[in-house]
Protein backbone atom coordinates (compact mmCIF):
# COMPACT_ATOMS: atom_id res chain seq x y z
CA UNK A 1 0.00 0.00 0.00
CA UNK A 2 1.22 3.21 -0.84
CA UNK A 3 2.07 5.61 1.52
CA UNK A 4 -0.11 8.13 2.39
CA UNK A 5 -0.12 12.22 2.02
CA UNK A 6 0.11 14.97 4.56
CA UNK A 7 -2.67 16.77 5.03
CA UNK A 8 -1.43 20.20 6.25
CA UNK A 9 -2.58 24.19 6.13
CA UNK A 10 -1.34 26.98 7.99
CA UNK A 11 -3.15 27.49 10.92
CA UNK A 12 -3.68 23.76 11.51
CA UNK A 13 -3.92 21.24 14.42
CA UNK A 14 -1.74 18.30 14.31
CA UNK A 15 -1.54 15.50 16.60
CA UNK A 16 1.82 14.18 16.01
CA UNK A 17 4.08 11.48 17.22
CA UNK A 18 7.63 9.91 17.00
CA UNK A 19 8.77 6.89 18.17
CA UNK A 20 12.32 5.23 18.05
CA UNK A 21 13.62 2.89 15.33
CA UNK A 22 12.30 -0.97 16.63
CA UNK A 23 10.89 0.59 20.04
CA UNK A 24 14.41 1.57 21.18
CA UNK A 25 14.85 4.58 22.96
CA UNK A 26 15.01 7.97 22.02
CA UNK A 27 15.92 10.11 25.16
CA UNK A 28 18.42 8.26 26.83
CA UNK A 29 19.04 10.73 29.79
CA UNK A 30 17.85 14.57 30.75
CA UNK A 31 20.70 15.69 28.28
CA UNK A 32 18.68 14.48 25.11
CA UNK A 33 15.01 15.24 26.54
CA UNK A 34 16.54 19.01 26.93
CA UNK A 35 17.96 19.22 23.69
CA UNK A 36 14.26 18.11 22.38
CA UNK A 37 12.77 20.56 24.29
CA UNK A 38 14.95 22.90 23.14
CA UNK A 39 14.75 22.42 19.78
CA UNK A 40 10.90 22.21 20.13
CA UNK A 41 10.66 25.29 21.58
CA UNK A 42 13.17 27.21 18.85
CA UNK A 43 10.76 26.31 16.59
CA UNK A 44 7.53 27.96 18.50
CA UNK A 45 10.16 31.09 19.15
CA UNK A 46 10.31 31.39 15.56
CA UNK A 47 6.62 30.94 14.99
CA UNK A 48 6.87 27.54 12.92
CA UNK A 49 4.12 26.16 15.05
CA UNK A 50 2.18 26.73 18.14
CA UNK A 51 2.63 24.32 20.97
CA UNK A 52 -0.12 23.15 22.98
CA UNK A 53 0.87 20.11 24.49
CA UNK A 54 3.85 17.33 24.61
CA UNK A 55 5.24 14.61 26.21
CA UNK A 56 8.49 12.88 26.29
CA UNK A 57 8.33 9.48 26.72
CA UNK A 58 11.61 7.06 26.69
CA UNK A 59 11.11 5.56 23.24
CA UNK A 60 8.58 8.18 21.80
CA UNK A 61 6.94 11.78 21.94
CA UNK A 62 3.74 13.73 21.51
CA UNK A 63 3.07 17.01 20.54
CA UNK A 64 0.07 18.98 20.07
CA UNK A 65 0.86 21.64 17.75
CA UNK A 66 -0.52 24.26 14.76
CA UNK A 67 0.79 25.46 12.15
CA UNK A 68 2.23 28.89 11.84
CA UNK A 69 4.16 30.63 9.67
CA UNK A 70 5.89 27.09 7.67
CA UNK A 71 4.30 23.19 6.24
CA UNK A 72 4.28 21.06 9.44
CA UNK A 73 7.24 18.33 7.30
CA UNK A 74 9.44 21.16 7.89
CA UNK A 75 9.02 22.13 10.81
CA UNK A 76 9.87 18.25 11.68
CA UNK A 77 12.50 18.00 9.80
CA UNK A 78 14.30 20.41 11.34
CA UNK A 79 13.34 19.22 14.67
CA UNK A 80 13.86 15.52 14.42
CA UNK A 81 16.80 15.42 11.25
CA UNK A 82 18.78 17.83 13.87
CA UNK A 83 17.97 16.28 17.12
CA UNK A 84 19.03 12.46 15.73
CA UNK A 85 22.22 14.13 14.38
CA UNK A 86 23.07 15.46 17.97
CA UNK A 87 21.89 12.14 19.86
CA UNK A 88 24.01 10.02 17.60
CA UNK A 89 27.22 12.05 17.91
CA UNK A 90 26.62 12.42 22.13
CA UNK A 91 26.21 8.78 22.04
CA UNK A 92 28.82 7.26 19.38
CA UNK A 93 26.04 5.71 17.25
CA UNK A 94 25.41 5.91 13.74
CA UNK A 95 22.43 4.85 11.58
CA UNK A 96 18.46 6.17 11.89
CA UNK A 97 17.09 7.13 15.37
CA UNK A 98 13.47 7.48 14.19
CA UNK A 99 10.71 4.74 12.94
CA UNK A 100 9.82 5.65 9.39
CA UNK A 101 7.94 8.76 9.13
CA UNK A 102 6.37 10.88 12.15
CA UNK A 103 2.40 10.06 12.69
CA UNK A 104 0.51 12.94 12.63
CA UNK A 105 -3.60 13.85 12.40
CA UNK A 106 -5.06 16.64 11.90
CA UNK A 107 -7.53 17.53 14.80
CA UNK A 108 -11.11 19.10 15.08
CA UNK A 109 -10.25 21.56 18.06
CA UNK A 110 -13.53 21.30 19.06
CA UNK A 111 -14.37 19.63 20.75
CA UNK A 112 -10.92 18.02 20.97
CA UNK A 113 -8.60 20.20 21.85
CA UNK A 114 -8.39 20.10 25.22
CA UNK A 115 -9.18 16.81 25.22
CA UNK A 116 -6.13 15.44 23.55
CA UNK A 117 -3.95 18.39 25.83
CA UNK A 118 -5.33 16.30 28.99
CA UNK A 119 -4.74 13.03 26.80
CA UNK A 120 -0.90 13.90 26.27
CA UNK A 121 -0.15 15.19 29.42
CA UNK A 122 -0.98 12.21 31.59
CA UNK A 123 1.31 9.51 28.81
CA UNK A 124 4.22 9.63 31.44
CA UNK A 125 1.45 8.44 34.33
CA UNK A 126 -0.11 5.57 32.35
CA UNK A 127 3.38 4.46 30.92
CA UNK A 128 4.33 4.42 34.61
CA UNK A 129 7.19 6.89 34.40
CA UNK A 130 5.56 9.01 37.27
CA UNK A 131 3.79 7.48 40.37
CA UNK A 132 0.89 9.97 40.46
CA UNK A 133 -0.39 12.77 39.50
CA UNK A 134 1.39 14.99 42.03
CA UNK A 135 4.82 13.71 40.76
CA UNK A 136 3.16 14.60 36.86
CA UNK A 137 3.09 18.11 38.30
CA UNK A 138 6.78 18.39 38.84
CA UNK A 139 7.81 16.48 35.92
CA UNK A 140 9.69 18.72 33.84
CA UNK A 141 9.43 16.83 30.45
CA UNK A 142 5.56 17.55 29.37
CA UNK A 143 3.60 20.68 28.89
CA UNK A 144 1.36 19.94 31.86
CA UNK A 145 4.06 20.95 34.34
CA UNK A 146 4.57 24.64 32.62
CA UNK A 147 0.24 24.24 32.65
CA UNK A 148 0.30 23.69 36.71
CA UNK A 149 3.18 26.69 36.84
CA UNK A 150 5.55 24.34 38.42
CA UNK A 151 8.02 24.97 34.99
CA UNK A 152 8.27 27.51 33.12
CA UNK A 153 8.11 27.24 29.39
CA UNK A 154 7.26 31.07 27.89
CA UNK A 155 7.62 29.51 24.92
CA UNK A 156 4.66 27.19 24.94
CA UNK A 157 1.02 28.66 24.60
CA UNK A 158 -0.41 27.91 28.53
CA UNK A 159 -2.31 31.03 28.05
CA UNK A 160 -4.46 29.94 25.28
CA UNK A 161 -5.35 26.92 27.08
CA UNK A 162 -6.26 27.87 30.75
CA UNK A 163 -8.37 30.96 29.29
CA UNK A 164 -10.64 27.97 28.69
CA UNK A 165 -10.59 26.97 31.85
CA UNK A 166 -10.90 30.11 34.14
CA UNK A 167 -10.71 34.32 34.22
CA UNK A 168 -7.56 34.60 36.52
CA UNK A 169 -4.56 32.07 36.24
CA UNK A 170 -4.58 30.74 39.44
CA UNK A 171 -8.48 29.53 39.19
CA UNK A 172 -7.54 28.48 35.83
CA UNK A 173 -5.19 26.41 36.97
CA UNK A 174 -7.03 24.78 39.50
CA UNK A 175 -9.79 23.76 37.04
CA UNK A 176 -7.23 22.91 34.47
CA UNK A 177 -5.80 20.29 37.29
CA UNK A 178 -8.78 18.96 38.06
CA UNK A 179 -9.85 18.24 34.89
CA UNK A 180 -6.39 16.62 34.34
CA UNK A 181 -7.27 14.63 37.73
CA UNK A 182 -10.77 13.08 36.08
CA UNK A 183 -9.15 12.03 33.16
CA UNK A 184 -6.85 9.24 35.07
CA UNK A 185 -9.44 6.68 35.57
CA UNK A 186 -10.21 6.87 31.52
CA UNK A 187 -6.62 5.08 30.68
CA UNK A 188 -6.07 4.49 27.05
CA UNK A 189 -8.26 6.19 24.43
CA UNK A 190 -8.40 4.83 20.89
CA UNK A 191 -10.64 6.90 19.67
CA UNK A 192 -8.15 10.03 20.18
CA UNK A 193 -5.95 8.33 17.81
CA UNK A 194 -7.72 9.72 14.65
CA UNK A 195 -10.19 8.11 12.25
CA UNK A 196 -12.29 10.96 10.76
CA UNK A 197 -15.02 9.93 8.18
CA UNK A 198 -12.43 9.94 4.82
CA UNK A 199 -11.10 8.00 3.32
CA UNK A 200 -7.77 9.31 1.01
CA UNK A 201 -5.24 6.93 -0.17
CA UNK A 202 -2.98 8.42 -2.74
CA UNK A 203 -3.90 12.01 -1.39
CA UNK A 204 -7.15 14.27 -1.92
CA UNK A 205 -7.71 13.27 -5.27
CA UNK A 206 -8.66 9.93 -4.42
CA UNK A 207 -11.09 11.23 -1.71
CA UNK A 208 -12.90 13.01 -4.78
CA UNK A 209 -13.16 9.89 -6.40
CA UNK A 210 -15.03 8.09 -3.38
CA UNK A 211 -17.48 10.52 -2.84
CA UNK A 212 -19.73 7.97 -4.03
CA UNK A 213 -22.36 5.80 -1.93
CA UNK A 214 -20.93 4.05 1.11
CA UNK A 215 -17.65 4.63 0.40
CA UNK A 216 -17.84 8.14 1.12
CA UNK A 217 -17.74 7.24 5.22
CA UNK A 218 -14.87 4.89 5.06
CA UNK A 219 -12.31 5.71 8.08
CA UNK A 220 -8.94 8.19 7.08
CA UNK A 221 -6.49 7.94 10.43
CA UNK A 222 -5.30 11.13 9.49
CA UNK A 223 -8.16 13.06 10.72
CA UNK A 224 -9.71 13.69 13.85
CA UNK A 225 -12.96 15.46 13.72
CA UNK A 226 -16.91 15.73 12.97
CA UNK A 227 -18.63 15.14 9.42
CA UNK A 228 -18.48 18.63 9.47
CA UNK A 229 -15.06 19.45 9.55
CA UNK A 230 -14.50 16.58 7.35
CA UNK A 231 -16.56 17.85 4.62
CA UNK A 232 -14.51 21.50 5.44
CA UNK A 233 -11.10 19.49 4.72
CA UNK A 234 -12.35 18.32 1.17
CA UNK A 235 -14.19 21.60 0.35
CA UNK A 236 -11.07 23.67 1.09
CA UNK A 237 -9.00 20.68 -1.04
CA UNK A 238 -10.97 21.16 -3.97
CA UNK A 239 -10.04 24.89 -3.95
CA UNK A 240 -6.12 24.32 -3.34
CA UNK A 241 -6.09 21.46 -5.69
CA UNK A 242 -3.83 21.06 -7.86
CA UNK A 243 -1.31 23.39 -6.30
CA UNK A 244 1.85 22.59 -4.38
CA UNK A 245 3.74 25.78 -2.73
CA UNK A 246 6.79 24.46 -1.40
CA UNK A 247 5.74 27.50 1.81
CA UNK A 248 2.84 29.38 2.73
CA UNK A 249 1.99 33.17 2.29
CA UNK A 250 2.73 35.35 5.35
CA UNK A 251 0.56 36.12 7.30
CA UNK A 252 -1.00 32.43 7.70
CA UNK A 253 -4.45 31.98 6.32
CA UNK A 254 -7.16 30.77 7.91
CA UNK A 255 -7.37 26.65 8.93
CA UNK A 256 -9.97 26.21 5.93
CA UNK A 257 -7.39 26.38 3.63
CA UNK A 258 -6.10 23.33 3.19
CA UNK A 259 -3.33 21.18 0.98
CA UNK A 260 -1.61 18.15 0.83
CA UNK A 261 2.03 17.82 1.28
CA UNK A 262 4.20 14.91 1.11
CA UNK A 263 7.16 14.40 3.36
CA UNK A 264 10.29 12.26 3.25
CA UNK A 265 11.24 9.42 5.61
CA UNK A 266 12.05 10.50 8.84
CA UNK A 267 15.55 10.11 9.93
Amino acid sequence: MPRQARLDAPNTLHHVMVRGLERRVIFRDDVDRADFVARLAALAEEGAWTVSAWALLPNHAHLLVRTGTRPLARSMRSLLTGYAGAFNRRHHRVGHLFQNRYKSIVVEAEPYLLELVRYLHLNPLRAKVVPDLRALDRYPWTGHSALVGTVQRPWQATATILAQFGPTTARARKAYRAFVAAGVPQGRRPALQGGGLIRSLGGWAAVQALRRGREAYLGDARVLGSTEFVAALQRAADAAAPARAPAWPSPPCSRASVATLDSPRTR
